[in-house]
């Protein structure tokens, strides 16, 4: 299978999860995973939320942050990877100048 991000459109989204500032997505999606390219833009975060069905990974591939997982802070950067597992709580967070660009994979379990 093939799916070519370059033929979707991307979606800006304010405040996701109740976050702050913006992240801008483009999502692939069936019944047992999304695969979604993302950019949490300067100043933005993905509020915090739980994955009750699903494992959450997502790759960094430029920019800084850090994620927050069941409480404990993980400090994110290129070529890091955060994993959410089932049943945990995370938000994610740009604390740098530029995008904190990323590969989200949902997989559901």
């Amino acid at each position: 299978m093939l799916i070519n991000f370059n033929e979707m459109s991307a979606r800006t989204s304010p405040g996701m999860n109740g976050g702050t500032g913006e992240m801008t997505a483009k999502m692939y999606m069936d019944k047992k995973c999304k695969i979604i390219p993302c950019s949490i833009h300067k100043g933005g975060s993905i509020g915090l939320h739980t994955h009750d069905t699903s494992d959450d990974i997502n790759y960094v591939i430029s920019g800084i942050g850090k994620a927050i997982c069941d409480g404990e802070t993980e400090e994110l950067a290129t070529g890091v990877c955060h994993v959410c597992q089932k049943g945990s709580g995370h938000s994610i967070i740009n604390t740098g100048d530029d995008d904190l660009v990323l590969i989200t994979v949902v997989v559901e379990q």
